[in-house]
């Protein structure tokens, strides 16, 4: 009887630990590589370390660094423009090509959906190597066209200005399908019956677009804001392809990661490397509370 009654508790415990089993390995790969490096950075920011030696403790050291470090602050210079330069238009033209395929006019719209999309799932390294040869100051595509028109070539990896612009071309060509198929399906939860209310009250194709459309897809766009904020904060494949050695915050290529990446894994200086990082969790912070307040309270209080 003792054993009847063991054997059906085992049943029950099997029974409420097998969930836990199987979505155990999420949990174990998060702590690992999640949550761990989060409190190793918090430690070696305050710390000393080459990688090799003993840690030693030196208090808010490299965030005093930090804050009087010109390079960095350069690189956040570099970094917000290529942001702007990148997400601003990325974002305004996925709206709108969004809009436009909602249209019920336009055919094929799931060939084209896989089309736009197609550069989002092609490797950030391939679209670098790929950008960097049509930009290439001596055998580049782009350079060829212009001389092709009379115009001088220009060196575009090695100017400040252009280098962002390249840059961020790259960032705009890759998450613009992206962007485009998150309004696109926001567009698809929009009742027919607003549009057509607003064809028969006799508005154009603008003030649909203004009046209807951006006012119901204001929580989409917060999230497209929100998350293209985050990642283009955080640029650096695209910078590292096209200036692989020496780069200069003058240069206009070294953004904030770059910089990170260059401190703590080619010099060898982690702490000050987990403080840029934690410099940078602090501006991606504070422009994510500001892109809220102008996507949602500014709204409200206009009302």
């Amino acid at each position: 009887m003792e054993s009847g009654i063991s054997k059906t508790k085992k049943n029950r415990l099997s029974e409420k630990l097998t969930p836990y089993i199987f979505i155990s390995p999420f949990y174990i790969l998060f702590l690992i590589f999640g949550l761990f490096p989060i409190i190793f950075s918090g430690i070696l920011a305050f710390s000393k370390w080459d990688g090799i030696g003993e840690m030693e403790y030196v208090g808010l050291e490299n965030f005093q660094r930090l804050i009087q470090d010109g390079d960095f602050w350069g690189a956040v210079s570099n970094t917000l423009i290529i942001w702007v330069l990148s997400t601003v238009p990325m974002l305004m033209m996925a709206l709108i090509l969004a809009f436009t395929l909602n249209l019920k006019f336009i055919k094929h719209k799931e060939t084209l959906k896989a089309l736009f999309f197609l550069p989002n799932v092609t490797s950030v390294v391939a679209i670098s190597i790929l950008f960097g040869l049509a930009f290439s100051s001596q055998t580049g595509l782009v350079n060829a066209v212009l001389e092709m028109l009379g115009i001088e070539s220009i060196n575009f990896v090695r100017d400040p200005f252009w280098v962002k612009i390249v840059i961020a071309f790259i960032g705009t060509w890759q998450y613009l399908g992206y962007n485009m198929i998150i309004y696109f399906t926001g567009l698809q939860k929009i009742p027919k019956d607003y549009y057509e209310a607003a064809i028969i009250d006799g508005a154009t194709t603008f003030q649909i677009f203004r009046l209807i459309t951006i006012p119901l897809l204001k929580p989409i766009i917060l999230f497209t804001v929100m998350m293209s904020t985050i990642g283009g904060l955080q640029v650096f494949a695209e910078a590292q392809i096209l200036v692989p050695t020496n780069p200069t915050a003058e240069g206009g290529a070294l953004t904030i990661v770059y910089y990170l990446y260059q401190t703590a894994f080619g010099q060898n200086v982690y702490g000050y490397g987990a403080a840029i990082a934690w410099g940078l969790v602090v501006i991606i912070l504070l422009i994510s509370a500001l892109n809220w307040y102008l996507t949602t309270h500014r709204i409200k209080g206009e009302k």
